[in-house]
């Protein structure tokens, strides 16, 4: 599988994510600078990591959906691509238009830097495969924009076609949206990631690249990982 992680400025993820997939495909993958007119040939996957892309400014990846690598990126998607967006990379998909709803300022309008838990909604897409639905997995977030927000109708498609990929839980599994232990930044339906309607493209605000080896602490992240690369080699 060969990966491609794109790079703004303002990225501070992109070697987290070169580790988490290096670790399951055996090679580096490609680092793409955000001037860039092109993707590597015979890309795979496309990865859109955490950071503060241009600063943040205007409004969260509101800048980087622009950027001249973005072309190739909606070209990408378009002809069917996988792409997967974490933290910053989520931000600037929804600003791309490439997901649904858009992630506002946290609830308690302060940055979250902690361990969270995430239950997996569905299992049958690249991303989730490795894991059962239902699934509760531990992962760390770091970010002041993850509050997640869609208009009512957004949410109920959202719900009614199964495109929420992770949502914020107790370690047991249960949700309580009003819960600001449980749902840290006020997401709307506790929602934490979200699909494309081809499930080919993933955004996500917490960080499962942060948990893909036992000296990081755990291997709760590895199954999103594992799962895409045998989705996309096989």
């Amino acid at each position: 599988m060969k990966a491609a992680i794109v790079v703004f400025p303002g990225t501070n993820r992109e070697r987290d994510m070169a580790i988490a997939l290096r670790g399951v495909t055996g090679q580096a993958p490609a680092m793409v600078w955000h001037r860039e007119a092109a993707l590597p040939a015979g890309t795979d996957l496309v990865v859109l990591p955490g950071g503060f892309s241009y600063g943040d400014y205007l409004r969260c990846g509101a800048m980087a959906a622009h950027a001249p690598i973005m072309v190739a990126i909606r070209e990408f998607a378009a002809k069917g691509g996988h792409i997967l967006g974490v933290c910053n990379g989520f931000q600037i998909l929804t600003e791309a238009q490439l997901l649904p709803g858009a992630l506002l300022r946290n609830a308690a309008l302060r940055f979250l830097s902690q361990d969270c838990f995430l239950r997996v909604e569905r299992n049958d897409t690249p991303f989730t495969r490795h894991w059962a639905k239902g699934d509760v997995f531990r992962t760390p977030m770091a970010h002041g924009d993850g509050n997640y927000i869609a208009s009512a109708d957004t949410i109920r498609m959202l719900e009614d076609t199964n495109r929420v990929a992770f949502r914020y839980v107790a370690g047991d599994g249960r949700v309580d949206e009003g819960d600001p232990q449980l749902n840290p930044n006020g997401s709307m339906n506790a929602i934490a990631g979200v699909f494309s309607e081809n499930l080919r493209i993933c955004g996500m605000m917490p960080h499962p690249e942060d948990l893909v080896d036992p000296l990081m602490g755990g291997e709760d992240g590895k199954p999103l990982f594992t799962g895409l690369v045998e989705a996309l080699v096989g």
